[in-house]
């Protein structure tokens, strides 16, 4: 004998529709394909390592490229989805030396807007004099 409570319940609960795959080049299966599983197979193989340090002899890194427009430039035309842990990492400490380096542009301008002198190293221990 069923328990007329259950029925009710079942009734006021909406269905979900069936669990669906992602598509096949969406997200972590994009970064799996067969080709980056036999590059990291060889590269375990001959003993090298799994990340791809050959980029680094190609130009400037993130984490070496100074603040200004390339680097901004360099971050706006990354693929965040194919960037590895380690890449990300790197692409996030890029920029927050961005975003540094446009917030001391802003403080200098609004300090020149508003007149008062830009406020330099050691401004505070020569008030206290």
């Amino acid at each position: 004998m069923s328990n007329p409570s259950d029925s009710s319940i079942s009734e006021r609960s909406p269905q979900l529709p069936p669990a669906q795959l992602p598509p096949p080049d969406a997200g972590v299966l994009k970064a799996l394909s067969p080709g980056v599983v036999d590059y990291l197979f060889r590269q375990l193989v001959t003993g090298n390592p799994a990340e791809d340090v050959q980029w680094g002899s190609e130009g400037i890194a993130l984490s070496a490229q100074p603040p200004g427009a390339e680097l901004a430039r360099r971050l706006s035309e990354c693929d965040l989805e194919a960037l590895t842990p380690v890449e990300l990492f790197h692409y996030v400490r890029a920029a927050q030396r961005l975003a540094s380096w446009a917030e001391s542009l802003r403080e200098d301008a609004v300090s020149r807007y508003c007149g008062a002198p830009a406020p330099g190293p050691g401004a505070a221990s020569k008030g206290r004099r």
